[in-house]
């Protein structure tokens, strides 16, 4: 108690908080002082350092230091930006929330290195972002790390610590499916480069890497440019990966782009391709934009345009999916592909969603079709396979005991259900975790990992500046990346969305080591009600010390197998 007292009296205030505190510039620091936690070999643990200078009357830089004797190698800093949010929730929302009001919310993880130069704002509160890899094999028990503030002078203005106990058992693979829809075009309008030009593929794989490592292993592919968040009539820019030319009535297909692409997925260790969506949003009543070249003439031949039931449309389709199937099939990928009718179709939709599914499943029947829809009936009628029903309407479908069953959320699950929006605790979005172990699920989709445009696509947007897609969706929902000079700027959103998966890969060992039920038991010992997907503990501090829980118990069972 001594020691903290004494570096409280420096000239900067440091203490060190969880990763799921949100530290924000225009109130006092709430969050107790986490001073220690636990990690598995091959994990990735965040803590933060949160800071405030109390003695200059004016911003000045700071050099910061990183020490740890083992751990050195495996660190990485980041400096906890902020974003504007003009809309941070609906008006209806819930309680659990941090604030209703719009202003500047801590979300963009700046890198700064282990020593670098930070500027410190007086008075206010921000963070730093500590990442910590803890490699297979690194030394078990605790392992100090020290951060200091060093001022122009030398002197050390600032100083904490952290410890990091480490637990020698391997987090085994992730099981999960998880997807966070790629939007290429995003990339090509925000950087202003030519479409699968070679600074294009050079960006794509840059986020694709960077969705890789942290849990994304399947990515949204653009056979044809994806239907998805469009004005009716308007288009987004074509990302179309298929070469198709007609001659004479009839179709052929390169896939040569295609080939580029599942290679870039594979150097990046993207374990499934999920093909775009061959009908239009919101009721599978047109086509994708699909440009065709035609006597060396390339147009857009299907479209908004085209009837969806419709001869035309169904002829090209009973060309192309053959066709794909037999690139999928000569190039090995048959245990990888997953295909998509139309998202979100809704009650009134079903006839038209139909008539579109048995276009699609004539021919793809024995692969997986996915889609985002609630509504049971859609199941119920075979029209697809593998539904993806919203959180907040899951119920049903688990009560039918439906399996290899996926949930998701968007901007409409936004009460009591986890999400993650600017203004939520990050508790309640690693919550997920737990919940898709529980439940058993066997994949994850949200729509947006780089969203940069307004509504319906109608605008691009800085997303430094607008994070609500143009006050549509709550700022948060449309992407949990930032573009940076030469690849993503990461966001606190996608760190806390990766520890849930690594919560859930935590629970998967220790099933094996001890068995579901007992994995089970532990996850909800002590809590008044079951976990479910609307009810769950909502404190910081329940998730982290049931994170060491589960910790403290793989490492008694792997002590006594020893």
């Amino acid at each position: 108690m001594k020691e903290i007292e004494a570096v409280e009296k420096r000239e900067v205030e440091l203490r060190s908080v969880s990763s799921l505190a949100k530290v924000f510039p225009d109130e006092e620091l709430r969050e107790p002082r986490e001073g220690e936690g636990t990690a598995l070999w091959g994990e990735r643990f965040s803590f933060q350092i949160a800071y405030r200078s109390e003695r200059r009357s004016r911003p000045y830089y700071a050099e910061i230091k990183v020490l740890s004797e083992e751990l050195n190698g495996s660190i990485s800093v980041r400096q906890v930006g902020l974003a504007p949010s003009e809309l941070p929730g609906y008006a209806d929302s819930d309680e659990h929330v941090l604030r209703m009001t719009p202003g500047l919310y801590p979300d963009p993880l700046y890198p700064i290195g282990l020593s670098g130069k930070l500027k410190l704002f007086p008075h206010q509160w921000r963070s730093l972002w500590i990442e910590i890899t803890v490699e297979a094999g690194v030394r078990p028990g605790a392992h100090t790390v020290g951060i200091e503030f060093v001022s122009d002078e030398g002197s050390i203005v600032g100083q904490e610590s952290f410890i990091l106990n480490v637990v020698p058992a391997v987090l085994p693979d992730q099981e999960l499916i998880h997807t966070e829809w790629f939007h290429a075009d995003c990339l090509a309008t925000q950087y202003r480069t030519e479409v699968f030009g070679e600074r294009h593929w050079e960006l794509i794989e840059a986020y694709v890497k960077t969705a890789a490592l942290h849990g994304i292993n399947m990515i949204l592919t653009p056979l044809f440019t994806p239907p998805l968040d469009t004005q009716i009539g308007g288009e987004r820019p074509t990302v179309q990966l298929v070469d198709v030319t007609r001659t004479d009535g009839i179709y052929s297909f390169g896939f040569e782009r295609l080939k580029r692409w599942i290679d870039m997925l594979d150097r990046n260790g993207i374990a499934y391709i999920e093909f775009s969506h061959f009908f239009t949003q919101w009721g599978a009543k047109h086509a994708p934009k699909i440009v065709v070249t035609e006597d060396g003439v390339a147009s857009s031949s299907f479209g908004w345009h085209t009837d969806a039931a419709g001869e035309p449309y169904g002829r090209f389709l009973d060309e192309f999916l053959p066709a794909l199937l037999d690139f999928v099939q000569a190039n090995g990928l048959e245990k990888r592909c997953f295909f998509h009718v139309s998202d979100e179709p809704q009650e009134e939709h079903l006839d038209s969603y139909r008539t579109a599914s048995e276009r699609v499943r004539k021919h793809v029947n024995s692969y997986p079709i996915i889609d985002a829809l609630s509504d049971y009936r859609f199941y119920e009628k075979g029209l697809v396979s593998h539904p993806i029903p919203s959180n907040d309407h899951v119920d049903i479908f688990l009560d039918a005991g439906v399996t290899n069953l996926w949930t998701y959320y968007c901007c409409a699950q936004y009460k009591d259900v986890t999400n993650r929006f600017f203004h939520m605790p990050s508790a309640r979005s690693r919550i997920l975790g737990f919940q898709l172990y529980k439940f058993d699920l066997s994949g994850f989709l949200h729509w947006g990992y780089n969203f940069w445009y307004s509504q319906y696509s109608l605008d691009s947007v800085n997303p430094y500046e607008i994070t609500d897609a143009g006050g549509a969706f709550p700022s948060g929902d449309a992407f949990l990346v930032y573009p940076g000079e030469n690849g993503p700027i990461e966001s606190v959103r996608l760190k806390v969305l990766f520890e849930a998966l690594q919560d859930l890969r935590a629970l998967r060992l220790l099933e094996k080591l001890a068995g579901r039920d007992k994995a089970l038991r532990l996850l909800e010992e002590q809590l008044d009600e079951p976990l479910t997907f609307k009810t769950y503990p909502r404190q910081a501090q329940w998730l982290l010390s049931k994170r060491n829980r589960i910790n403290e118990a793989i490492r008694q069972l792997v002590k006594g197998n020893d």
